[in-house]
């Protein structure tokens, strides 16, 4: 497989509240993305910390997920609400840090699935030939809004409350994480990120960017930059993982 990462600040923020992890034992494809939340740059504690829990997870459990005494499925859950109590502990221990969460995105590879694990409103999408598929459900009210009527896709975005999230790491004890898989293919293209693009950039230009970019390297970063041409309103964090 081949990997492309970008993250950046963007035109507003002092500072990067986006974490990222790419695995780089090649029997453990796992990657991720987070976008922390929370004052005095809490967030950036927040998403870094759940990246932590979740690399030293893995590599404390690596010969079980390797040798299939663990499922994938498992992992992800279990990782994840590692993290979730790591933060919820910091937050109570830290005044500073309380009411801190981050979003969570992961995604683990075999030869032909994919394993997404989700909380919150960050995303895992597949393009697969021609065509964009976001895999993951935003927990965000405004999402939950789409889904059950209120308003429309049109309306949603620029909601006064588009930024309310629903479902995070660090923000309930009782954690809820939405796990699903895909079967992937040769030159299918796993993109990861933070709502900084996705606010900013449209899937029809999603989609252009990264068609007309071959390395894909060079189209990650071409995704942050389109995101701050167009306002920059938030960090960006981008990662593209192409099939080989």
């Amino acid at each position: 497989m081949k990997i492309g990462v970008s993250s950046d600040v963007g035109k507003i923020r002092d500072i990067n509240q986006d974490s990222y992890f790419c695995s780089n034992i090649e029997a453990l494809p796992l990657f991720a993305v987070a976008d922390g939340m929370g004052g005095h740059n809490a967030g950036e504690i927040a998403s870094s910390l759940a990246i932590d829990i979740i690399k030293k997870y893995l590599y404390d459990n690596k010969e079980d997920l390797i040798n299939g005494l663990i499922t994938t499925p498992k992992f992800i859950n279990d990782s994840l609400n590692k993290a979730n109590e790591a933060i919820l502990a910091h937050s109570l221990n830290n005044e500073k840090c309380n009411g801190m969460g981050t979003t969570i995105t992961m995604v683990y590879l075999t030869k032909e699935e994919i394993f997404v694990g989700h909380v919150g409103d960050s995303r895992a999408y597949l393009l697969r030939e021609k065509s964009l598929k976001q895999l993951t459900h935003d927990h965000s009210l405004v999402a939950e809004l789409v889904r059950n009527g209120s308003i429309t896709e049109e309306e949603a975005i620029n909601h006064p409350q588009k930024n309310i999230i629903t479902r995070a790491l660090g923000t309930d004890k009782d954690l809820k994480v939405d796990i699903l898989s895909r079967e992937i293919k040769e030159d299918d293209i796993i993109m990861l990120c933070t709502d900084g693009l996705t606010n900013m950039v449209s899937d029809k230009e999603i989609t252009e960017i990264i068609l007309k970019n071959k390395n894909i390297e060079k189209a990650s970063k071409a995704l942050t930059t389109t995101a701050n041409r167009l306002g920059g309103s938030d960090n960006t964090t981008v990662m593209l993982i192409k099939i080989k």
